[in-house]
This record gives structure tokens, sequence and C-alpha cells, in this order.
């Protein structure tokens, strides 16, 4: 593409420093949090899990970030990066990111999409060092070359495509925000046992079973008693399928290997209900056009969950048990050491048009319960904080981690009854449905993003036909 601006050097136009060295040895002063290469997505931070090392009062300035810096990676995905919105405060940053602050000339939201256009066509790659690993060091992020709009222009720029944007990450809110309340309702149920134990405690107390009915009810709801009276009035279906799921749980515990579980639920494990099948091996040379797509470890969220921008296409055969479908559960079955954000974690697989066929990689497992309607549940038991301690305990590498391969089948478990899981699954399949819903409206706004991005770095497009461009865009 042929920009219509003057070009410039980067290094010229912003003020630029690498994150503080990691060494636990040498490091001094105060404890504080700081974010690393794993901790920066295209366009956002990942807060959920941050490491910590020692500052000196000295080195706040230096290492210190400020609300509209730009954070680049060094490493990982070299130019990789985010817009810093001072979302805690005092952060600071780790060698392997950069912090660039631009001059007057230069606007750091434009910097964005600039290196977002960049990282989309190879711009960057003629400036990385390495072989193996890839960096863009200090050095060479100073000599990148790139257009030099009016700074006019690039506020414009960064205000159109910044309110894209800030509709992509409300959907990423939102997403979040469902799946806590799915694992928390299972958590609830199959973990903490709340309503068995709401039963339990109000039998021993001397009430009666309805008075136990009802208070599993509560529990199951977060309802007070009067609330639900009211509900009974007003809502009479709805307070009957309460009452039909609350009479689902048993009123005792019994003793287990595991320790006390509900009476009458069982020990097993997931490869005694499931199927778990590891994914296709394959050659960079099976890497290319195609309408078929591998499910990477990329396409996991930090932390758990699908992402439709870790796909690669692929030519290559597989067995027809590799191939996956919308509302799959994936596990990711490797990492690399140094992010160690995903292995373990679970995933259900999101509806693509793009590609008529999905197939998992190596690095991931599909779990197949033996029964559909089993997957929600799978997909929580596999969430929860059991789980994960199990899997990493089954961790293997150095530079790169491996999951073992029985460490998911040989998982034990306490099983509630057939009828108590389906009632799970009735209760979460509409977030299920509503997150697959705004995944999709995600990709369709990044789509529209796209296009008007190259455009509006040329000078092709400027105001106020983007906002005719958007339109028509959106409405193709």
């Amino acid at each position: 593409m042929e920009f219509n601006w003057p070009k410039v050097r980067l290094g010229d136009h912003v003020d630029s420093c690498l994150g503080k060295m990691l060494d636990k040895q040498k490091n001094k002063g105060v404890e504080q949090p700081y974010l690393g290469n794993s901790n920066v997505r295209w366009g956002e931070f990942d807060l959920s899990d941050l490491a910590q090392m020692k500052f000196e009062e000295h080195e706040h300035e230096r290492y210190g970030i400020k609300p509209g810096d730009l954070i680049v990676c060094e490493g990982g995905e070299p130019g990789r990066c985010a817009i810093w919105e001072g979302e805690l405060p005092e952060m600071k940053i780790q060698k392997a990111l950069h912090r660039v602050r631009a001059k007057p000339s230069f606007n750091n939201r434009y910097l964005y999409y600039w290196f977002l256009y960049a990282g989309q066509h190879g711009l960057l790659e003629p400036y990385f060092t390495g072989t193996t690993i890839k960096h863009l060091s200090g050095r060479a992020l100073s000599n990148l070359v790139l257009p030099q709009p009016p700074i006019g222009h690039q506020e414009f720029m960064a205000s159109i495509l910044g309110s894209i944007d800030k509709k992509i990450q409300l959907n990423h809110r939102i997403n979040n925000t469902l799946q806590q309340m799915a694992q928390a309702l299972f958590k609830s149920w199959f973990v903490d046992f709340d309503p068995v134990k709401a039963k339990v405690s109000v039998l021993e107390a001397g009430g009666s079973d309805m008075d136990a009915l009802l208070a599993a009810m509560e529990a199951i709801s977060g309802k007070t008693a009067d609330q639900l009276a009211l509900l009974r009035t007003e809502q009479s279906e709805r307070f009957a399928e309460l009452r039909a799921t609350a009479a689902l749980f048993p009123s005792a515990m019994q003793e287990s290997e595991l320790g006390e579980i509900p009476e009458g639920w069982e020990v097993t494990s997931i490869g005694k209900i499931a199927e778990v099948i590891k994914g296709k091996s394959y050659k960079s040379a099976e890497l290319s056009s195609s309408n078929t797509a591998l499910v990477t470890l990329k396409s996991f969220n930090r932390g758990g969950g699908y992402r439709l921008d870790g796909l690669k296409e692929y030519t290559g055969k597989y067995k027809p048990k590799q191939e996956v479908f919308a509302g799959d559960l994936i596990i990711a079955y490797t990492d690399v050491t140094q992010a160690a954000d995903v292995i373990g974690k679970p995933a259900l697989v999101v509806s693509d048009s793009r590609y008529e066929h999905l197939v998992v990689s190596l690095d991931v497992a599909v779990i197949r319960p033996f029964e559909e309607k089993l997957k929600p549940y799978l997909y929580g038991l596999a969430g929860t904080d059991g789980f994960q301690s199990h899997t990493r305990a089954y961790t293997t590498g150095t530079t790169v981690l491996h999951l073992d391969k029985n460490a998911v089948p040989d998982y034990q478990f306490s099983m509630p009854s057939k009828a108590l899981a389906e009632a799970y699954e009735r209760q979460v399949s509409p977030l299920f449905s509503l997150i697959d819903q705004k995944i999709q409206e995600a990709r369709s706004l990044a789509s529209l993003r796209d296009t008007l991005l190259p455009e509006l770095l040329s000078g092709e497009l400027e105001a106020p036909s983007a906002e005719t461009k958007i339109a028509e865009v959106a409405n193709a």
C-alpha cells in the first residue's frame, strides 16, 4: 500500500525505554506489580495474573507508565501493543516491553493503529533480530519508518477506529462476566454443594423436608423466603422450575475417597464419561490458504475461553475425530514456560463461518462426553481450582510445558445425577449462546476496523467520508 504522507523515523518523534530486567538476586526495593509480555494483548491488557518484582524509589519514573503510554512487546510477538489507560495505579514494566511516549508530532493512538497494520502485513519483520526467537530491540524500534499524517488526521483516525475497538472491548468484558456467572453457578452447585448443605442445615435444626427444599431454592436463586413467595405468585412457572431443580439435590452428605460429597453422587473420572482426543501434528508446509483451519494454543484466552484469531489455515490430513465443531470442549496441552497462561485451561469452540472444517492441533485436545448434554458440566469442571491444580501437578518441561496425556482422563471428581447435570446445562446454555453471539459481533467489528485501517493510514479516506464508509461496510 502506498502512503500519501511523508515518511519519518519513529525515534525522532517519541521517547521510549525498555522496562526493568527481572533479576531476583540483584533487584532491590519494594515489591510491586509489573506488566510482562504475556500481559499485553493487541489493544488491551490482561491484568488477571500480574507478577511482582522489587523497584527502588528512583526507578519509578524510568519504569513507571502513565495513561496514554503505548506499551510495545519487545519479544514473544514483537510489536504487539496496547495503550495504557491507567487501569491500575503505579504500574511498572519489565524488560520484555517498550514504553513509548509520543512527542507533539504524533498521536500515540495513531501509533497503535500503525503498529496493528504493520503487524498484520509483515512490515515489522525486517527490523526483528534473532533467528529462533524474534526481538524488536530498542534500536530497531527507533529505526522504524512510518508515515506521518497531519496531527489532525491522526487524531481523527484514532477517534474513528477507537470507537470500534471500544465496542469490541465491551463485548469482551460482557463475555468475561458471563463466563464468571457460569463458573460461579458450577462452583456453588458442584464444588461447594451449597443447595445440599442448605438442606442438611435445615434438617439438622429440626426443620421439615419442605423447609429444606425452600432453603435449597434460596441457595440456588439467591432470593429470600419473601422473594420466593412473590415469585410463586407472579411467576408460577419459574417458581415450579426452581422447585424442581432444588428437589434434584440430595438432603445428606456421604464419605468418599475425595472427602464428603452429596449422598448418591459417585466418584468417577473424566475418562469414564468422555473420550479425550489429542490433536494433529503438522508441518509448516501444510500451513497455507485453505477452508480448513487448525485450532491452536492461540485459540485460548489467558485463563481459558475461546478466541477466533488464533486459527491457522491448514492443508494436511487429519483423523475425523480430530475435527471439532461449535460447542466442543477443548483443553490446552502445552505452553511455553515463560507464559504458562493456557496449559490445562478449557474453552468451548465457537462457530466460524470462514472455514468448513476446524481441526485441533497437537497442542490441543478435545473432550467429547459420551452424553452430549454433559459438555457444559465438563467445561465447568475444567474451570475449577481442583482441576487446574491437578493439571499443574501433571505438567513437565523446562522451555516448553507439556501436560501428561493421562492428566485429563485420570482426573477424579464427584458426579451428580444425570438429571442435575442436565439442569445445569439448561441454566448455562443461554449464557454460552450469548457469549457466542458477542464473539461473532466482535469479529464483525474487527473486520470493519481492518477494512478502514489501510484507507485511513494512506490518506485515501478522510473526514467526513469515513463515517459514510463505516455505514457502507457495516451494511455490506
